[in-house]
């Protein structure tokens, strides 16, 4: 059969993806758009999971809820390459909350950051494979900082 995803189809199931997990924030409409076998990796910290119980458990758990209230994400670029896409965003919030997908086990600093965030989908079977999220950690900790070891 057919392998290789056009953007044309990358981009819905892509969008389908992210409207579950930040407008309705529903963990189960997210994973309905991934293969039986996903991945959600962040690259700076570890964060994320392996697996569908994994994964399911990460935006259950960790990332719908301890999603900053104030987001706001702003599109910078958006790459299609063969069965992936890359995302660059501009992220800004407040750190008014724990956010163990951001920075695991530190209290709410309530300190503005701004961040620039790559995502790297991989698509399977027209649905979404897992995720590599990657953004400069030294310089999100530097605005929350000083942190406490």
């Amino acid at each position: 059969g057919r392998t290789e995803m056009e953007q044309a189809e990358m981009e819905p199931v892509w969008d389908d993806h992210n409207a579950a997990e930040f407008a309705l924030k529903d963990a189960e409409a997210a994973l309905k758009t991934m293969v039986e076998d996903p991945y959600v990796r962040v690259m700076a910290n570890g964060a994320g999971g392996q697996g569908k119980e994994q994964v399911r458990a990460f935006y259950t758990e960790v990332l719908i809820p301890q999603w900053p209230d104030d987001a706001q994400m702003q599109s910078v670029n958006r790459v299609f390459g063969q069965d992936q896409l890359v995302d660059e965003l501009h992220l800004s919030f407040t750190h008014a909350k724990q956010m163990d997908w951001l920075l695991p086990g530190e209290p709410a600093s309530n300190k503005k950051v701004e961040m620039d965030v790559l995502i790297v989908v991989g698509f399977r079977d027209d649905l979404v494979v897992g995720e590599r999220v990657f953004w400069d950690h030294a310089a999100v900790l530097r605005q929350v900082g000083p942190l406490q070891f």
